[in-house]
């Protein structure tokens, strides 16, 4: 519906676009050869659309990076538990090293909670050591 001064609001017109529920419009004039170009525009412009509304979602908040955080420290605690089972059992941690590895090439969130990137450093640090110490392993073998 278009708002053309203070009179009554008009009804759309049967040539213009139909919305649906979902907020999508849908072209119901049939296309003519001029109306090509129209076409094309209308396309990018809903493509433009779309690749802004992706952008948006990419942009995350400080929940989102805090939550992040969290979930990869709690990634290299569970490694870390699996590398003391294997060790404890005497079974070879290969496998458990490289998931060690992989988990901490992630790419740490950043916060603004002092407390947490302290916490967030005690466990790199000891994952790190870890690693550091089955290299050490590995070259005395």
């Amino acid at each position: 519906m278009k708002v053309t001064g203070t009179g009554a609001p008009s009804a759309p017109s049967a040539g213009k676009s139909a919305r649906s529920a979902s907020g999508f419009s849908l072209n119901q004039t049939a296309a003519t050869p001029g109306s090509t170009a129209a076409a094309a525009t209308s396309a990018s412009a809903g493509l433009a659309d779309v690749s802004a509304l992706m952008a948006l979602q990419g942009v995350e908040g400080p929940l989102e990076r805090r939550r992040r955080a969290i979930r990869r420290g709690g990634g290299l605690l569970d490694r870390l538990d699996e590398l003391k089972l294997a060790l404890l059992s005497g079974e070879p941690d290969e496998g458990v090293m490289d998931r060690l590895g992989r988990v901490m090439r992630e790419e740490r969130p950043q916060n603004d909670d002092p407390g947490l990137s302290a916490l967030l450093d005690q466990i790199d640090l000891r994952a790190a050591v870890e690693m550091a110490k089955a290299e050490l392993r590995r070259s005395e073998r």
